[in-house]
């Protein structure tokens, strides 16, 4: 899949069910269709996370890449990439992501990290990546 430059990918861990239900929620609300996908587990993410010096087996985080292939490319990690998605959807979710956004990091982080530690007893886990609807698979970079 050709990316267009600048285009932002939502970096997932494509074995949680939490982190599925996070992209499922993105595609419906997402009619632009600005959004791209691509697991933790992928080539294509371990790539993007060597350049920022992560290790995507050390990630338990959703992740977004703003700005991908500029010079100011930026990578957005737990709750700063929650509300950065946030606040480019559809509907109320841009006041939501602002409200939140008043909190300090460190609270939003707590609060993210208190989910990571559940999200596998709270919502599955999948053997393997589950695979995209027809219809969305030119948004995943590694389908």
């Amino acid at each position: 899949m050709r990316l267009d430059s600048g285009t932002p990918v939502i970096l997932y861990d494509g074995v949680c069910g939490l982190c599925h239900r996070f992209v499922r929620f993105v595609l419906r609300r997402d009619s632009a269709g600005r959004f791209r996908f691509a697991s933790l587990q992928s080539v294509f993410a371990g790539e993007i996370l060597a350049r920022h010096a992560k290790d995507p087996r050390e990630l338990d985080t959703v992740c977004v890449v703003v700005e991908l292939g500029e010079p100011s490319e930026r990578l957005l990690i737990k709750s700063r990439a929650v509300l950065f998605v946030l606040g480019e959807l559809d509907g109320g979710w841009r006041g939501v992501a602002r409200a939140l956004g008043m909190l300090p990091p460190s609270v939003l982080d707590a609060g993210y990290d208190v989910v990571t530690k559940l999200r596998y007893r709270l919502f599955g886990r999948y053997d393997s990546c589950p695979l995209p609807q027809p219809g969305e698979r030119e948004r995943f970079v590694d389908w």
